[in-house]
This record gives structure tokens, C-alpha cells and sequence, in this order.
């Protein structure tokens, strides 16, 4: 396939478990971009995904894509450097990041589907 890629993120093992629990608890605005989109992408989708010291909510390695949906404590001082600081780090692999808050994927979901649609590169003909 075109866009697979044998390049490999560092993660930290121990987040394994973290991960698979937040796996098993999504919020509701993670739960809907999952089975009412994400799951059923163009491109294989993980959900808590651990890459280096931290746990993407959704990671398209096709696409080197990490998807984030933001609650309210991303928007403290502490959550804002935080993100920075991880948005750095995940940018320095190669990695986009796209946000939505919790209200966007709840309450205007087809804009957020059509926003991760014009990610998609077009595919060869």
C-alpha cells in the first residue's frame, strides 16, 4: 500500500496498561468518533495509542496522524503546556496533530468527519 511504512515510534511500555483502560473507558465524544467513524476509516485507526511518553487518543500510522478530542482540562494553563510540549515532541516523528474539543465531535460531528476527510491524500489513479 502506499502510504504503510516500516517507520517505528518509540513508546514507553509501562503506558500499556493505562492505555488499554482508557480503551475500555472512552468519553462519549471518543466513544461516538469511534464507532460512528473512525472505526470504519479508509485507513487502520488504534485507539489509545501510547507513542513515546504519552497516549494518543487516535493514531493512523498510514497517515502519521494523531487524532486528539479535548475535555475541559486541556484548556488549563498546566493542560496548554502539556499539550505543547506533546504536540512538539509527536511533530518532531513526523506527526500531524489535529484537535477537536469534546462539544465539536458532539454537537457537529459531520464538520469534524469532513475536516479528517480532507486529510485523506488523494489516492493514486
Amino acid at each position: 500500500m502506499l502510504y504503510e511504512t516500516d517507520f517505528h515510534l518509540p513508546y514507553n511500555p509501562a503506558l500499556i496498561p493505562r492505555a488499554k483502560e482508557l480503551r475500555k473507558n472512552m468519553t462519549p465524544a471518543e466513544r461516538k468518533l469511534w464507532h460512528q467513524y473512525l472505526r470504519t476509516f479508509k485507513f487502520k485507526v488504534y485507539r489509545q495509542r501510547p507513542i513515546d511518553y504519552f497516549i494518543a487518543d487516535f493514531y493512523c500510522p498510514s497517515l502519521k496522524l494523531v487524532i486528539e478530542v479535548d475535555g475541559e482540562g486541556h484548556y488549563s494553563d498546566e493542560g496548554k503546556d502539556y499539550d505543547q510540549e506533546r504536540t512538539q515532541r509527536l511533530e518532531g516523528y513526523g506527526i500531524k496533530i489535529i484537535r477537536f474539543t469534546n462539544q465539536q465531535v458532539l454537537n457537529k460531528f459531520e464538520s469534524v468527519c469532513e475536516a479528517l476527510e480532507r486529510i485523506i491524500p488523494p489516492t493514486p489513479p
